[in-house]
This record gives C-alpha cells, sequence and structure tokens, in this order.
C-alpha cells in the first residue's frame, strides 16, 4: 500500500513542488520515497513496504530500457502466477514485487492488462517515448486515484490534498457537490468538492497524450442468476471461493491482523483468515454501541488475541478536524471516526488488516433489500398504490405515511443508496446559494438502466456497488487506514467472489421466510450466512444470524447534550454557514432534536461534518 502523486511539468521548480506534494502524503507510504522526472513528466512515490520489503521494491520502476515509468498504490494477489506468464514470453524480474509485473504487463499486453489483475490498485504509467501516461483503478474503487487540469498541467494523485500543493492548482469549492452531498451523505459523482478535481470512476483506465484525456471503462458487474444449483451448492461454492480469496489477501511479508465487529462478515473474515489478532473499537458499556464483549468471546473461540479500545465521547469530537482532513472530501457516515480508531489501533501492532466491506453489497446484506415484496400491500396494482402515495405525500410525515410513500413510488425514484439525507427540495431550502447540481435520479439514473431488466433486489445492489459503497464505505476504509499508514485488505471485494455472488438467484440472497434452528429469522445474506456458519466453529456460530451493529454511534444521544449542542450551534451560526446555508433553518433541526421533536442526528451531522471539513481546507489551509 502506498501513494503517489505526478503532473507533467510545466514549470522550473518541479522537484521542490513534487517533494511537497509527497509530503501532503507521506501517511501513505513512511517507508520510502522516490521521484522521476523529466521534461515531459514528475512522478512521486511513498512507499509502504509490504511485499518485498527490500529497497529494490522502492518506486518509481522501470522496465529493461527505462522507456515506461511506473507508480502504483495496492497489491495484486495474482502477480506470482502472471510473473511465471510473462517471464515464458521472455520478460526479465529483477524484484520479487507486483509493482514489477505491472510495467512487464502493460508492455505485454497494453490497457488489457488491467482484466487479468486480481487484486486492489490504482496506477499510472509514462510512456517515456510516446510521452503519453496511462492510468488504471480497480473493479470496485477500493483505491482512490483523483485528477485534474489546471492552468495548463495536467496532475494527479491518490489524494486530494497532495494537488493542493501544486502552483498550478486553483482552489475553489464546487458548490454543485454541496448540494448533491446534503442528499447523499457522500461526494456521490465524478466530480469532487474541489472545483476541477474528478475521480477515476472504478474499473476504468485512462490515456492522456498531448493534452487529451480518454477515460474507458474494461470491467463492469454482471448479474446473471443462475437457477439451477440448489441452495447447498452454493453455499459450497461461496464456501470454497471466500476461503481461496482470503487466502489470496494475506499474501504479504509482514503480519497481518483482521478487524472483529459483531456481525457475519468481520467473524467470518477473522475465523477463515486465521491471523493471530483482532481488533475492535467501542463506546461507553451499552451493549448498542459497544461490540467489545462479542469480538473478545469470539477471538477466544478461534483461538486468537484481541485489541480493544473504548472510544471517549471527547476522543471522538476532538477527532473530527483530523478524519475530515484525511478524507479529502467531506464525509457524514458517523461510523468513519469508528474506523479512524480501529485503525489506529491495529496499526500499533501491524501493518496489513483484512475487514468485512463489501460482502452486504455482493450477497444483499442491507436491510433495505428486503422491503420489496416484504408486504401484501404491494399485490395491489401499482397504479393505484401510486395515486395513494400521491395523497399521503401530502400529509405530515411519519411511519404509516411514509410506508404508503414508499409502496407508490418506482424503486428508481426513491432508492438512491443506503442513505437519503435532505430530499431536493429540502436542500434547496436549507442553502442559500444556487447551483446546477441535478435531481439525484439524474445522478443514479445511468446505473438503473444497465439493470432495468432485473429484479428490484438485484438493482438496489447494482446501485450501491457502484455509488454507495465506492463513494462511502471504500473511501472511508482507505482514508481512515491510510492516515495510520495500514494496509486495509477486503477479500469479500475481490473478482472471483463478484462471480459467484452474481450468479446467486435472489431468493438466496433475500428471503423473508427462512428461520433458523434458534428461530431468529434470516432475511439477508441468506446463502452467504450459512456459509459462514458453515466455515464457523460451533460454539460462534449464532453469528451467522446475529444482526450486525456496524461501528454504531451515538451521536444521536450526544447532540442532545449541552456541549455538543452548543459545539454545534457554534458551527451552525458562524460565517462560512452563513455563507453557505439559511442558518435559522440549521439552528431549529438542532433545537427540535435537542427537544426531542424529531430525530435530525443525521441531518444535523451531515451539514455539521461539511463545515468542520471546509474550515480545514478554506480557512485554515489544511497544513497538517
Amino acid at each position: 500500500m502506498c501513494g503517489f502523486v505526478g503532473f507533467t511539468n510545466r514549470i522550473g521548480q518541479a522537484e521542490t513542488v513534487l517533494s511537497e506534494m509527497m509530503d501532503r502524503i507521506r501517511h501513505r507510504g513512511p517507508d520510502a520515497g522516490g521521484q522521476y522526472i523529466d521534461d515531459g513528466i514528475a512522478l512521486g512515490h511513498r512507499r509502504l513496504s509490504i511485499i518485498d520489503v527490500s529497497e529494490q521494491g522502492n518506486q518509481p520502476i522501470f522496465n529493461d530500457d527505462r522507456s515506461l515509468v511506473l507508480v502504483f498504490n495496492g497489491e495484486i494477489y495474482n502477480y506470482r502466477e502472471l510473473r511465471e506468464k510473462l517471464r515464458s514470453q521472455g520478460y526479465v524480474f529483477r524484484t520479487q514485487t507486483d509493482s514489477e509485473v505491472l510495467i512487464h504487463g502493460y508492455s505485454a499486453y497494453g490497457p488489457a492488462l488491467c482484466g487479468q489483475l486480481r487484486g486492489m490498485f490504482s496506477f499510472v504509467i509514462w510512456d517515456v517515448r510516446a510521452k503519453k501516461l496511462f492510468g488504471a483503478r480497480d473493479y470496485f474503487g477500493i483505491k482512490p486515484l483523483y485528477y485534474a487540469e489546471m492552468n495548463g498541467t495536467f496532475m494527479f494523485g491518490s489524494e486530494i490534498k497532495a494537488l493542493l500543493a501544486h502552483p498550478h492548482f486553483e482552489k475553489k469549492l464546487n458548490t454543485a457537490a454541496l448540494e448533491q452531498y446534503l442528499t447523499f451523505q457522500y461526494s456521490a459523482s465524478e466530480d469532487c468538492f474541489f472545483e476541477g478535481v474528478k475521480k477515476l470512476p472504478p474499473a476504468h483506465y485512462f490515456t492522456y497524450e498531448n493534452g487529451k484525456m480518454t477515460v474507458t471503462r474494461y470491467w463492469d458487474v454482471q448479474f446473471k442468476p443462475d437457477e439451477q444449483p440448489l441452495l447447498g451448492d452454493w453455499v459450497r461454492v461461496i464456501s470454497e471461493t471466500f476461503k481461496d480469496s482470503v487466502q489470496a489477501h494475506k499474501i504479504a511479508d509482514v503480519e497481518v491482523g483482521s478487524f472483529l465487529s459483531s456481525g457475519v462478515d468481520s467473524s467470518y473474515v477473522a475465523a477463515v483468515a486465521n491471523v493471530d489478532k483482532t481488533f475492535t473499537v467501542g463506546f461507553g458499556t451499552d451493549e448498542k454501541y459497544n461490540e467489545i464483549g462479542y469480538a473478545k468471546k469470539f477471538s477466544r473461540a478461534i483461538g486468537k488475541e484481541n485489541y480493544s479500545h473504548v472510544i471517549t465521547q471527547q476522543e471522538y469530537w476532538d477527532a473530527l478536524p483530523t478524519i475530515q482532513y484525511h478524507m479529502d472530501e467531506p464525509l457524514a457516515d458517523p461510523s468513519c471516526i469508528a474506523l479512524y480508531f480501529v485503525c489506529k489501533l491495529a496499526a500499533e501492532q501491524v501493518k496489513v488488516v483484512l475487514s468485512g466491506e463489501g460482502a452486504d453489497e455482493l450477497f444483499g446484506g442491507y436491510n433495505v433489500y428486503s422491503e420489496p415484496n416484504a408486504s401484501k400491500y404491494e399485490k395491489l396494482p401499482f397504479g393505484l398504490r401510486h395515486v395513494i402515495a400521491k395523497a399521503a405525500g401530502k400529509l405530515p410525515a411519519k411511519r404509516g405515511v411514509n410506508f404508503l410513500v414508499r409502496k407508490g413510488t418506482r424503486l428508481e425514484e426513491r432508492f438512491i443508496g443506503n442513505a437519503y439525507i435532505f430530499t431536493p427540495a429540502e436542500r434547496k431550502s436549507l442553502l442559500k446559494i444556487t447551483t446546477d447540481a441535478p435531481d439525484p435520479t439524474v445522478l443514479t439514473k445511468p446505473f438503473y438502466d444497465k439493470v432495468a431488466d432485473a429484479d428490484p433486489v438485484t438493482k438496489m445492489q447494482y446501485l450501491d456497488i457502484h455509488m454507495w459503497m465506492t463513494g462511502d464505505i471504500l473511501l472511508k476504509a482507505d482514508k481512515m487506514s491510510m492516515a495510520h499508514s495500514l494496509e486495509l485488505r477486503v477479500p469479500f471485494l475481490d473478482k472471483k467472489v463478484m462471480e459467484v455472488a452474481a450468479q446467486i438467484p435472489h431468493r438466496f440472497r433475500v428471503t423473508h421466510r427462512v428461520k433458523t434452528d434458534d428461530d431468529t429469522p434470516y432475511t439477508t445474506k441468506y446463502a452467504m450466512r450459512l456459509a459462514a456458519k458453515r466455515d464457523t466453529p460451533k460454539d460462534t456460530a449464532a453469528t451467522s444470524a446475529k444482526k450486525k451493529l456496524g461501528f454504531p454511534v451515538p451521536i444521536r444521544v450526544w447532540l442532545r447534550q449541552d456541549d455538543c449542542y452548543e459545539t454545534v450551534k457554534t458551527a451552525f451560526t458562524s460565517p462560512a454557514a452563513e455563507e453557505f446555508f439559511r442558518t435559522e433553518k440549521l439552528v431549529k433541526l438542532l433545537d427540535d432534536h435537542k427537544n426531542g421533536k424529531t430525530d435530525n442526528s443525521r441531518r444535523i451531522w451531515t451539514v455539521y461534518m461539511f463545515l468542520v471539513w471546509y474550515k480545514v481546507y478554506f480557512e485554515e489551509n489544511a497544513e497538517r
């Protein structure tokens, strides 16, 4: 795991500027740094040594005649097989690194190399002779890659904060991104919060030559349910494929640990991985917010040592500016702070950790996936339900009314992912500024169009894989782990695992009828839970049915306390808040929550996290 930066070289102080950009991402690679500069390009790399920890593995790395130069962030888990294949074609290897496989693989296959890789990656290759850049990002977007073209300079890197150090970078807020964020709770499009900065989408590569940028998709998720195999067959295939993925993800020349919560995903990873150390965090002693007790019990059952930390309220709030700095863009997911602390805990013991991200999206794990066809009401004609929904929409929002509205609205119009904070009308009412941000459905439509003939569960999974998982789940996983120079690996997000998950009929992903021996209903991730039960020690098998807490954070409670209320109110009435929002409406959200009129905690948190981020990057200039 590493970080890189680069830019087309049109300045006189390239080495000085490159060094400053590299310093901004030193946390991604504290073990070594390297540069390559010629009259066309400047490339910088920070290394966290995991495979071939000798200096031979340092980057930038070259091919034999130094006509190609590579900077790379990630891990290629099938690099040994690819190396042997390339050796048979006459390529000579001088290191044991996966990065050398990439540069020879590009020589041999060009862009087609991307489809042969198994791993998490973003990388850029400079063709010295052709003066051409080639870059690529992994299938799911586990590793980030940002780019911008400003004042005649094309610049790119693993984190946006590195780009800010370039003299040609113009720092401006993208207000359209702010408006979209108020709905999604994360930066939802390719455009970032910094105007002019873009993300390379997952499963895409780019070429940049003669000032022209071309972006191409090289892979996509293909859900093709196979109705022939029985449930038991799917359970066996999931078990075998996941075990193979975990073993591939353990490849390293350093110690590997595992995160552990109370849910099936991380428990399954920890049990199969057979690592020596697990890591858990929680809040206080209330089991609603603390999974440590379960994690220690589970770790003892599988014969491993659990390390834990109870996060205090003061620690949590004090860390917010640092966390938003590392995020690059505001993220309103409260669990990213818990993730920050569990990464900090793990980094004290290991360099690499396994985690359970991706299981919900691939195997159908979110509760919302069980909503379609879950009630007899949905058997009514949609036209009738739509008329009822329009009438119900005029009534004050409450549980029964919300049900009628949802059931009378098409999935494509109501589901934008696992978070829906402010509606388009609400966010426009809250904002003082006017932007050109489109309706959220404009962003989701291209994904829904690709699975137009699929069942509702598959549609939601496909959307979440491309938006929610990339924009929220994987963003925080990368940024919070790298903040502590920790490599986080996600064995569920493996190409081979995806191939299996995509074939499972939706009735084996989400069901409403099946119960276990202890009378616990299985509703989501049905086949995967059975595989976990099969592969988990018997005295811990209940985890396959246990509801995951998922780094629960008591912000709802905290925001009703005087000290937290005053902290947020100060931000809501600050000059920055006045610039963008109608602050009287912000304060009303806060007061109504504190007085117990309604639970506005997620809405309050979304606005507050933007203001914390804005202060770091636009009022304090992000010098950390």
